[in-house]
C-alpha cells in the first residue's frame, strides 16, 4: 500500500505544470503561466516576469495566443476604494537590470476573446513582441484554477 501511495505521489510531483525561461536580446521572460478556465469563460489572466540584462530600457508592447483573440497587458488601481483594471498603455517599461513581475493582484496579462477553454494539459503558446528585443516565442504553463504559479524551470529554452 505505501509503494502505491508513494508512486502516486510521485506521478503527481512529475506531472505538475512547470515554467521554462525564454529569451530574446537582453530580455528574459520567466515562469510564463495561466490557469485552467471554465466552459464560456470570455476571458483569461496570464504571470510572468521580464527581466532585462542589457543596458538600455525595452518595452513589451503587444503579444498574442493561441487561445485568445487579444493579449493586453492590465494593471490594477483603486478608485474610489474600488480596484479596477486598466490596460497599460504605450507598453510596459523594463528598465535595465530591473524585472517586472506580472502576478496575481498586481500587473497582470488578460487573454482576451478565448477561442476555447483553458483545459488541464492544455498547450498555451504565445508570442511577446519587444520594442527592442523584438519577438519571442513562449509556453505558458497551466495550472488548476486556485492553485499559485507553477514551479519555475532552470533552462535555458529559446535560446
Amino acid at each position: 500500500m505505501r509503494f502505491f501511495t508513494l508512486l502516486i505521489g510521485l506521478t503527481l510531483a512529475l506531472s505538475a505544470a512547470r515554467a521554462e525561461n525564454f529569451y530574446v536580446g537582453s530580455i528574459e521572460v520567466g515562469n510564463p503561466w495561466t490557469r485552467v478556465t471554465p466552459r464560456g469563460a470570455p476571458v483569461a489572466v496570464a504571470y510572468l516576469t521580464i527581466t532585462n540584462k542589457g543596458p538600455a530600457a525595452d518595452r513589451l508592447i503587444g503579444g498574442s495566443t493561441n487561445v485568445a483573440a487579444r493579449f493586453e497587458v492590465h494593471s490594477i488601481v483603486i478608485e474610489d476604494g474600488v480596484a479596477k483594471m486598466r490596460p497599460v498603455t504605450g507598453g510596459l517599461e523594463i528598465k535595465p537590470g530591473s524585472t517586472v513581475k506580472l502576478e496575481p493582484g498586481a500587473l497582470h496579462a488578460m487573454l482576451i476573446g478565448l477561442k476555447q477553454p483553458i483545459a488541464p494539459g492544455a498547450r498555451v503558446t504565445g508570442t511577446l513582441m519587444f520594442e527592442r528585443a523584438g519577438k519571442v516565442a513562449v509556453e505558458f504553463a497551466v495550472q488548476p484554477a486556485g492553485q499559485p504559479a507553477p514551479a519555475a524551470v532552470d533552462g535555458h529554452a529559446g535560446h
